[in-house]
């Protein structure tokens, strides 16, 4: 396994109406490294946003979609997603305070 540093885990934010929805819960959904475990990605939420403590980290593996263009066929690159479920008293994540 590569060597991942707390900065290459979160990879983008995902912005749909279900994610936007549990932010309410202070539940937040973010694209990750696909090699990453719940540790590392706990550890990269506390250090890229002060004052966020995080209470627990779900992951899920999505696979790459099959995908054609005329009869050439292939498939998209596999994903990973992680919600985060922050404490009670922690900081909310700024990137998400516009929106």
């Amino acid at each position: 396994m590569a060597d991942i540093k707390y900065y290459d885990v979160i990879l983008k934010p995902v912005i749909t109406e279900k994610s936007m929805a549990a932010m309410g819960e202070k539940k937040y959904t973010f694209l990750v490294h696909t090699e990453a475990n719940k540790s590392q990605i706990k550890e990269a939420v506390e250090k890229m946003f002060e004052g966020t403590k995080v209470k627990s980290v779900n992951t899920m593996n999505m696979d790459g979609k099959n995908k054609r263009r005329g009869m050439v066929v292939g498939k998209t690159a596999k994903t990973k997603k992680a919600i985060v479920t922050l404490t009670a008293d922690s900081k909310d994540i700024e990137i998400f305070a516009g929106l």
